[in-house]
């Protein structure tokens, strides 16, 4: 990644240069649209933060200032119609193929790889105005491996995987959105580790068509933003079709089940379980109709499932690759193909049956509410960098591809953001939204400045 510098800068300047990396997508998309702010201004913000933090973060796999500073400039020259995302640069996680800067995998098998042509995301995101502002970090294949970035609240934890340089990117002010991937737990659990809002909306609502993929039952694209109307703003200008109306439609109050864990999680972190309970006892207070309950034990291995699934397709799709090159991937991802390619078929399309068959069943057992709460993550981001963190928390919602949406609500004793998700059945996007900005209106999450990411 090259040199970031921008040139000496008035106070005045200094001090409204320093403002535009906090704002969010959607104010700086409005403002550019009103001709208040430029696209080149906003970049340039965006890159003098780059160059301030990303030497302790790094959250970026492929950077090009030039390259940023001339899609700016593009943005601003444009003339007529202009889309919802017009002068925003988004960071793509790379596993995303881009046509015109490398897509390397977060492996040395693919350095120096380009593709012959944009993801389909990436098409839309330029269809709407928008543009790569770089490539981020991802874990090798998007696997569990830990890659370079550091959480930019306290770099001696991990930010998550496999989205690590999206979520890490967007909590650090470098760009206001971006685009990852979950498999189990790559967006959620990195968006609730760093403190921002990550979106997975349902399986196949953005095409993955130009995604790596490690497993096309469960692959799904998802968004890093700063608030809800953010995440709508962007999963809508990415969707092959409207999955979000937004203001969000929700009319009164939702009705919200709460669950504290699922069978298959480690013991969730006392904390993160009282703070949880106090956001369930908060929406309740502001009128919410928040019921808990228990999970179905007759479901209780559906983690099972779904590592059979994500195995058996991991090693279909990679298994190639590990043939040729198996000593450039790492111990534990070579362990996870060859088990992979040890799963008989028939335990595989049993276990695409049983998938099946949870949808129905948890469709139909969240008919009566709006949406569920749960935990994100078992914890806030653990201390170390030898691990992602324990994915657990997102397991069924990855399994099931129903959209899922988790809200930063409040510090862990230790000074990192602990997150609340939401999820709803398959389709249901633009009800989880509405329910998302309705929770988000009463936990008003504002850090302390002096606990903010990088501060």
């Amino acid at each position: 990644m090259s040199n970031c510098a921008i040139g000496p800068l008035t106070a005045g300047e200094e001090a409204h240069a320093s403002r535009l990396p906090s704002m969010s997508l959607t104010a700086a998309a409005e403002a550019i649209a009103r001709g208040e702010l430029e696209a080149r201004a906003l970049a340039e913000a965006q890159l003098a933060r780059v160059e301030a933090t990303d030497a302790t973060i790094e959250a970026w796999a492929y950077l090009e200032p030039g390259r940023v500073r001339a899609e700016a400039d593009r943005c601003d020259g444009t003339a007529g119609v202009r889309g919802p995302l017009h002068g925003i640069g988004v960071g793509i996680k790379d596993i995303i193929a881009t046509a015109d800067q490398p897509t390397e995998m977060g492996s040395p098998i693919y350095a120096g790889h380009r593709p012959d042509k944009d993801a389909e995301c990436v098409r839309k995101l330029k269809q709407a105005g928008g543009y790569v502002f770089g490539k981020s970090v991802t874990t090798a294949f998007a696997f569990l491996d830990p890659a370079k970035t550091k959480n930019p609240w306290n770099p001696r934890h991990t930010p998550g995987g496999s989205s690590s340089g999206p979520a890490a990117a967007v909590a650090a002010g470098h760009v206001s959105g971006a685009v990852g991937t979950q498999t189990n737990g790559s967006v959620i659990r990195p968006a609730a580790y760093c403190g921002v809002v990550g979106f997975k909306p349902t399986k196949d609502a953005l095409s993955l068509d130009g995604v790596h993929l490690f497993s096309d039952t469960l692959d799904q694209l998802g968004t890093f933003t700063r608030t809800v109307a953010d995440a709508a703003r962007l999963a809508g200008a990415l969707a092959d079709s409207a999955i979000t109306r937004w203001p969000p439609s929700l009319t009164k109050p939702p009705r919200l089940a709460h669950l504290s864990g699922y069978p298959w999680t480690k013991e969730i972190d006392r904390d993160a379980n009282a703070q949880l309970d106090a956001a369930a006892r908060l929406l309740q207070n502001r009128g919410g109709d928040v019921t808990s309950v228990a999970f179905p034990l007759d479901w209780r291995d559906m983690n099972v499932v779904h590592k059979t699934i994500m195995l058996y397709e991991g090693a279909k799709y990679l298994g190639a690759t590990q043939d040729r090159d198996r000593v450039r991937m790492s111990p534990k991802l070579n362990a996870a193909l060859d088990d992979g390619r040890r799963i008989p078929r028939v335990d595989y399309e049993s276990a695409l049956a049983k998938r099946e068959a949870a949808i129905a069943f948890f469709t139909a057992w969240l008919a009566d509410f709006d949406a569920i709460l749960t935990p994100s993550a078992p914890g806030p981001a653990p201390v170390g960098l030898e691990s992602t963190g324990d994915p657990s928390c997102c397991t069924l919602w990855s399994l099931t591809g129903f959209p899922a949406l988790t809200l930063p609500i409040g510090l862990a004793p230790n000074g990192l953001p602990l997150g609340l998700q939401l999820a709803a059945p398959a389709g249901e996007d633009d009800r989880l939204l509405g329910v998302a900005a309705w929770c988000e209106s009463c936990f008003a999450f504002q850090p302390p400045s002096d606990a903010r990411p990088m501060a």
